[in-house]
């Protein structure tokens, strides 16, 4: 027998949409000799509904909905994957369709709290293992975090699965999808069943679905593999209880995987919210520079406008290789100077600013221009309806080097995960497809090109080591001492410490950002505003 593995780009809460997709993959699969259907996680409403699911309408549409896909599900089975409520508790659940109707449904045992995919704050854990039969096989039902769990394997095989299915929506992040088939091999070489994965793919939010499913024989061998980042419908061939093994898509290395998830995450982000297109605030510098590439590549060149913002301080090589790289990408560019307005603002505040007997912040004059640039910025979004894409990367977040209301205004912070090291990792990469970042923005110290001669290093520590501190601390939950173990100078990483901490009021501003690491800024991290540890 054949089955389908459905590897879908679902949205969330567009029910009629992804019924759509999971009847066009029923009959792809039929048409291709399958008669069996695996979806992901949540097919039917999207995944992560989050606070949706507190909604008793939401639940309600679903459930009429799961109705209407029985009703055109005949000559083949589907296994699909949807919230269901019963006896006054919800579930996260899977709904095996034969005939017109549901022949069984299996309640997700193992709920994650990590505080990124939290199913404790929604569903209740079911307690019974599932199979069914198909062709003179029976198949086991698990959903995600299942499969990691030894005692749900040993009890799905005791009900005499031969076969394991694995119905996920797990998130894109670096080495994932090593992590993903090491778990899985796992309960494989512990109960003898071989497994196929079925993994949701898309943009939802912060969160980058790869894909990238598989399936797993006896021996621990991958016998298919799915490309990652893309809708696909594969399938995968039984014979005796056994997986014939297919030719495997090659995975992405780690920085094309990276781009990959970044551009998805853009293009899902800008197509599911019905967004004409998207504005950048061009610099000359290599973080927008990114931006652009991305973008660009995510949505096409008349779906992307740039603007560069000169200001008194801007040098004249930033203004022409802004010039360039819009040109190499065939956008719509302008060049709107703020000398005069930069100017007016300072006048407007002078007598005010004179009052003060402090000397006040130096900062001052540098956080305006980054304001008026913002200003300007969302008033050309909001005359033509585009979304602001902000080009602040993770090191800058972290340490508060941006400005609030400023180069932080926009919609969708698409280097927000990703590391100063790693954004210049990402356009080397870009440019080994098609050279369209000028060398000179590659080659030129970083610059906010706020106040004369500046350079980020002013500021901050050397790249390689704020970024790798920044690593330590945040992703990998390092202390103050840990990390000056490491070999870093204990006085520099407790700096680095206090203003990742500090800037804490700007992050909960900020717009939200793609995750591509083990923990981002986004719905990873929570610290309160307020704290003296580490002050």
């Amino acid at each position: 027998m054949n089955i389908a593995l459905a590897q879908l780009n679902c949205t969330v809460g567009d029910l009629a949409g992804n019924i759509s997709k999971i009847l066009h993959a029923c009959q792809q699969a039929r048409q291709a000799g399958a008669g069996l259907v695996v979806t992901p996680e949540m097919a039917l409403c999207g995944y992560p509904p989050q606070d949706w699911l507190l909604r008793t309408d939401f639940i309600q549409a679903c459930q009429q909905a799961l109705a209407s896909l029985a009703t055109q599900i005949h000559d083949m089975t589907l296994v699909v994957g949807h919230p269901a409520y019963l006896d006054g508790k919800l579930y996260n659940a899977a709904s095996v369709i034969q005939a017109g109707r549901i022949l069984a449904t299996y309640h997700k045992r193992h709920l994650p709290s990590d505080g990124l995919l939290n199913d404790q704050r929604y569903f209740e854990a079911g307690d019974q293992p599932c199979t069914f039969e198909q062709d003179g096989v029976t198949f086991g039902l698990a959903i995600c975090a299942d499969c990691q769990h030894l005692p749900h394997l040993q009890s799905t095989r005791q009900m005499g699965a031969q076969i394991l299915l694995i119905l996920s929506a797990s998130p894109y992040r670096l080495d994932k999808l090593t992590n993903r088939q090491q778990q899985v091999r796992a309960g494989i070489l512990h109960t003898g069943i071989p497994a196929i994965y079925v993994n949701l793919v898309g943009g939802q939010d912060e969160l980058a679905f790869d894909g990238a499913s598989f399936a797993i024989n006896t021996q621990g061998e991958v016998t298919h593999q799915l490309p990652a980042f893309q809708e696909k419908l594969g399938q995968v061939e039984i014979r005796d209880d056994q997986l014939i093994p297919s030719p495997c898509t090659p995975m992405q290395d780690r920085i094309t995987g990276i781009y990959s998830a970044l551009c998805l995450g853009v293009r899902d982000f800008i197509e599911k919210n019905r967004i004409p297109g998207v504005l950048i605030g061009l610099s000359g510098g290599i973080d927008s520079a990114l931006v652009l590439a991305i973008a660009v590549d995510a949505l096409g060149s008349d779906r992307v406008r740039t603007v560069m913002m000169s200001s008194p301080y801007t040098i004249d090589i930033s203004i022409q290789d802004a010039r360039e790289m819009a040109g190499n990408l065939g956008v719509h560019h302008e060049e709107i100077p703020i000398d005069t307005l930069f100017e007016n603002f300072l006048q407007t505040l002078r007598p005010a600013l004179e009052a003060f007997p402090s000397p006040g912040n130096p900062t001052t004059a540098e956080n305006l221009q980054a304001r008026i640039r913002g200003t300007l910025l969302m008033a050309l979004a909001n005359q033509y309806g585009l979304l602001v894409l902000t080009t602040s990367n993770k090191s800058e977040t972290a340490v508060g080097y941006s400005t609030l209301y400023g180069d932080m205004a926009g919609g969708l912070s698409v280097l927000k995960d990703v590391s100063k090291t790693l954004v210049y990792q990402l356009c080397y990469h870009r440019n080994h497809i098609s050279p369209i970042i000028p060398e000179r923005i590659l080659q030129r110290p970083p610059s906010a090109e706020l106040r004369p001669n500046q350079t980020d290093q002013d500021s901050l520590p050397p790249y390689d080591r704020l970024d790798a501190i920044i690593a330590a601390h945040v992703e990998q939950g390092m202390s103050l001492e840990a990390i000056a173990n490491m070999g870093y100078p204990e006085d520099e990483v407790q700096r680095v410490l206090r203003l990742i901490h500090s800037s804490e009021y700007k992050r909960r501003q900020a717009a939200p950002g793609i995750r591509i690491t083990r923990r981002d800024f986004g719905q990873s991290w929570r610290f309160p505003l307020t704290s003296r540890f580490l002050k």
